[in-house]
């Protein structure tokens, strides 16, 4: 399994992921130059694309997809996006095949509509999609357990967030049970998935304002070392915003 990582955070969001001869995407909220530098990585063209995954209706996992409906099919939660067909909502454990690719869909806790994350299993290998979620509900820590690739969302530092310059309304909605994860909750979650086919743990979702990847990389340091987790053998990767980052079987 190939995973490219075009763009995360809150400036854009777009995974390419590939197995075999299948291609999907998951979130379009960049621009088609951004997708096509992953693209140009893989090899491939965005007509290689056989389905793009949308985690929720926020601008910066949705403001390009306009740029796909009508030329591949769209799977999203209920009323997420307009004009989506019903046989392409997504539904907590209702899996969904796409050529080599098989897409488990669970829901995340956003305030949007009605969020999902992902597990995606193709060629032996499962790959743990974490994003914009204020916890990981029980449902998707059970399949997100032993994943031999994770994206976990590591959004916030703590401290960074309290006594930084957001209003308090925002502080306090970013810090809550729909808004995102903190550094040391995502490494806290990841100390309790981690198994022996672990090899690559990507953070994400990294805030400007908020956070450092020097900062979210110490944090699950810390966390892990704290929780007695080996983690000797597997790379962990905090992507900053607007980076591009290659995982998978090209790293």
């Amino acid at each position: 399994m190939d995973i490219v990582f075009a763009s995360l955070g809150s400036k854009g969001n777009a995974t390419l992921i590939r197995e075999g001869d299948t291609l999907i995407q998951i979130d379009m909220g960049v621009t088609l130059k951004c997708v096509r530098a992953g693209l140009d990585v893989l090899g491939k063209t965005f007509s290689d694309i056989q389905a793009l995954f949308v985690t929720h209706e926020h601008c910066d996992h949705v403001k390009g997809v306009p740029m796909y409906k009508n030329k591949i099919p769209v799977y999203t939660g209920e009323g997420t996006l307009p004009d989506i067909p019903e046989e392409r909502f997504l539904h907590e454990g209702e899996a969904i095949e796409v050529g080599d690719l098989m897409i488990l869909p669970f829901r995340s806790s956003h305030d949007a509509v009605h969020p999902f994350n992902f597990i995606i299993l193709g060629g032996g290998k499962k790959f743990g999609y974490v994003t914009d979620t204020g916890y990981i509900r029980a449902r998707g820590l059970k399949a997100l357990k032993n994943c031999d690739y994770y994206l976990m969302e590591s959004n916030y530092d703590v401290e960074m967030l309290m006594h930084g310059s957001y209003p308090p309304p925002l502080k306090r909605r970013i810090h809550g049970k729909q808004g995102h994860l903190s550094n040391i909750d995502s490494a806290l979650y990841c100390s309790e998935l981690i198994g022996p086919k672990t090899k690559q743990i990507f953070l994400g979702h990294i805030s400007d304002e908020n956070n450092l990847p020097d900062v979210a990389l110490k944090t699950y340091y810390d966390v892990l070392t704290e929780q007695n987790v080996d983690f000797k053998d597997i790379k962990i990767i905090a992507i900053p915003q607007k980076t591009m980052q290659i995982g998978g079987g090209l790293l």
